[in-house]
């Protein structure tokens, strides 16, 4: 008699295709090189394992537009620029895009690169912002937390390089799993988190205690924070989590921002000049 056989269907991952766009002041193209090719590395070899993500990333030219459909990582300088821009909440198609503040990080002594993978990781981790654990801690009521995959062991100490590029530690999908026991499983890359929810050195997680009324707030190792950091600039993941989503605006036209782009160059160079006259 025949046997009956039944077709498999096998998933396979969408590839994202990422354009990496540099409006930052402080870097040059051949310093962004080297580390999108070590982000290439990070995503394909050690992320996308572990959270089933595949992404592609490429660096858009000086004077040309990035594909239509793809995503964003901007390097800028800071919010300020962001905004002078034309650099929203998404990108002028309305897809996600992540940013990272070069500037912001220099003046702070941290590294951008560092930044950048973060703000890569979690793009694809939860490119919508809107992604939370519940943990139920009564009938009714209980804590959201934010599906953030390097917020929790974000600090530069903690992470690893690749290529002589340091990048982002990030939690393994077991950190958001309570019911694991400490030491139980690998909750990091890096293998410095020992239970579900800790949170290292500098770190911290978006938490929404439910029935509260309080809204989103920071959860830090420290019981008190010792600075204003965690608060998250105007454009980060933090405080657009804390937007309503209808209320979010899409990125002006590239043709629109290379405009706003060379005014803003221009005006500090005009600042500059100014200064060195004085």
């Amino acid at each position: 008699m025949p046997q009956s056989t039944h077709a498999q269907t096998l998933t396979v991952t969408p590839t994202i295709q990422i354009s990496v766009i540099n409006e930052s002041t402080v870097l040059a193209d051949e310093d962004v090189a080297p580390v999108v090719a070590a982000l290439q590395k990070q995503v394909t070899n050690d992320f996308g394992p572990v959270w089933g993500a595949a992404a592609q990333l490429g660096i858009v030219p000086k004077g040309t537009q990035p594909p239509n459909g793809n995503w964003w990582l901007v390097l800028l300088d800071d919010s300020d620029q962001a905004n002078a821009l034309g650099y929203h909440d998404l990108t002028s198609e309305g897809l996600p895009m992540g940013k990272v503040f070069a500037a912001s990080d220099l003046k702070a002594g941290t590294s951008w690169t560092v930044t950048a993978s973060h703000e890569l990781l979690e793009m694809l981790g939860d490119p919508n912002i809107n992604l939370t654990v519940f943990v139920q801690n009564a009938n009714t009521a209980g804590v959201l937390y934010a599906y953030e995959v390097c917020d929790a062991c974000e600090d530069d100490s903690l992470g690893y390089q690749i290529d002589n590029v340091l990048l982002s530690d990030f939690v393994y999908p077991a950190w958001f799993e309570s019911f694991r026991t400490e030491g139980s499983t690998q909750f990091d890359r890096m293998n410095k988190i020992q239970n579900p929810f800790q949170i290292l050195i500098n770190g911290y997680i978006g938490v929404f205690t439910v029935n509260s009324g309080s809204g989103w707030a920071q959860q830090t190792q420290e019981k008190r924070p010792s600075n204003v950091l965690n608060r998250g600039a105007v454009g980060t993941r933090r405080e657009r989590r804390n937007i309503p989503h209808e209320l979010w605006i899409n990125s002006l036209p590239q043709r629109k921002i290379a405009g706003n782009a060379q005014k803003y160059r221009q005006t500090l160079q005009i600042i500059q000049k100014r200064r060195e006259a004085a």
